[in-house]
């Protein structure tokens, strides 16, 4: 007998337990987008690899180490997506989105893939959510997007979030301060690791992302970004915080936060809980006003974030709702001739919105009751030969036990106005 198949490492089945609460997330966040005037947009799972490679940056850990990359038959080199910000940006263009307004609110849902070693609440293949507001350069449109996904993780149940933010400025703020960063860096070249080294070379503020306790340690006194910020970055930055202080969001700033992507200019951001273990992050974000013309469109400024489904359902709190998805009517067949009847009701009750469920396996009533408990039904409908002949059954309350008699043409009613 060969051996059976399993899904592939850092892979994993949604078995219905889980599908539960993976609807309940979609659900609020599909209700919260659309509340804040946000319209989704679906992106092919591939996309052309130079798309990454130009908006990601070439020294990102995500297109150095981590893209599933392939050749089709006519030897176009093709991406598996690993993030969503790139290809939405890519639609924007290619459809001419800004005919349609000033401003664009998108949001996206779907799955993604790295090749990352697998961990709690990080796969190779996984899923995000995000949303992108396109078009406004001001304050007021970052901290908005900050308080949406707040919003979102306060509906979810998460508890213990911090909120981190940081400025890295415009090109012109981070040519200066790349400078000092180098010159501080340089008499420390022999204590880093040799991807630090290498970055030091090319892109020295990607050292400041680095997950490295001992180098971390070493930056603790590199010099401060915002002491080399222009006068508008300044400014941008002390407004957005005013804003989030009057929206009520609570936040702190961390000097090295600068995101691992090279396309963010000016607003960093993440939302961390140490629900989540070691890898805290269950958001990540910022502005990027300069993508766009990188890609090929006009020059237009946007923000947005993208947050990890599996890790936010890691650090949901526990729902007080039933996780089981389970049947609410069970309908118990109790003499051969009822089978019939016990169907046509059992679909009678699902027309009006009612879950129910029946026996296809013949069993008998005591296995019945087993699964209706299984299920975690809240009330059994009794029907036998002894029913249909009286055209009244017995309708049982299974967590109290409590029982009565309902007329057959009024079970319905009795559970609709009941």
């Amino acid at each position: 007998m060969s051996k059976p198949f399993r899904a592939v490492k850092g892979t994993r089945d949604l078995l219905p337990k889980d599908t539960v609460q993976w609807r309940r997330l979609e659900a609020v966040i599909h209700d919260t987008m659309r509340a804040w005037s946000y319209g989704e947009i679906r992106t092919p799972v591939f996309e052309s690899t130079e798309l990454f490679a130009r908006s990601v940056g070439e020294e990102s850990d995500i297109v150095s180490k981590q893209m599933y990359t392939l050749s089709d038959q006519s030897d176009n080199s093709l991406t598996l997506r690993p993030e969503l910000t790139a290809p939405t940006m890519r639609a924007y263009i290619q459809h001419d989105m800004a005919r349609d307004g000033a401003l664009t609110k998108l949001y996206y849902m779907d799955t993604l893939f790295r090749q990352e070693r697998p961990q709690a609440g990080r796969m190779r293949q996984f899923s995000q959510f995000g949303a992108e507001a396109i078009g406004s350069p001001h304050p007021e449109q970052d901290a908005e997007v900050i308080s949406l996904i707040c919003a979102i993780l306060d509906q979810l149940g998460v508890d213990n979030l911090e909120v981190v933010i940081n400025s890295i400025g415009s090109a012109e703020s981070r040519k200066r301060y790349r400078s000092e960063l180098v010159s501080f860096l340089t008499p420390l070249k022999g204590q880093v690791s040799e991807t630090s080294q290498r970055r030091l070379e090319t892109n020295p503020l990607r050292i400041l992302d680095t997950s490295d306790e001992k180098e971390q340690a070493l930056l603790a006194d590199a010099p401060d970004i915002l002491e080399f910020l222009n006068e508008d970055d300044l400014g941008h930055f002390e407004e957005l915080q005013k804003s989030l202080t009057q929206l009520g969001v609570d936040y702190r700033r961390d000097k090295s936060l600068v995101r691992g992507l090279d396309y963010y200019t000016r607003t960093t951001f993440e939302i961390t809980s140490p629900d989540v273990g070691a890898q805290s992050a269950l958001c990540g974000g910022g502005r990027y006003d300069d993508l766009i013309a990188q890609l090929g469109g006009k020059p237009t400024p946007a923000v947005g974030f993208a947050a990890g489904i599996e890790r936010i359902l890691m650090a949901a709190a526990e729902q007080k709702e039933s996780s089981s998805g389970g049947v609410s009517v069970y309908v118990v067949t109790a003499s051969d001739g009822a089978r019939a009847a016990a169907a046509k009701l059992a679909d009678d009750l699902r027309r009006t919105g009612i879950t129910a469920s029946f026996d296809t396996l013949r069993r008998s009533v005591k296995a019945q009751l087993r699964e209706a408990n299984r299920l975690s039904s809240s009330h059994a409908v009794f029907l036998g030969d002894d029913e249909l002949a009286s055209g009244s059954a017995e309708v049982k309350e299974l967590d109290s036990g409590r029982q009565s008699m309902v007329a057959i043409e009024g079970i319905i009613p009795h559970f609709t106005t009941g």
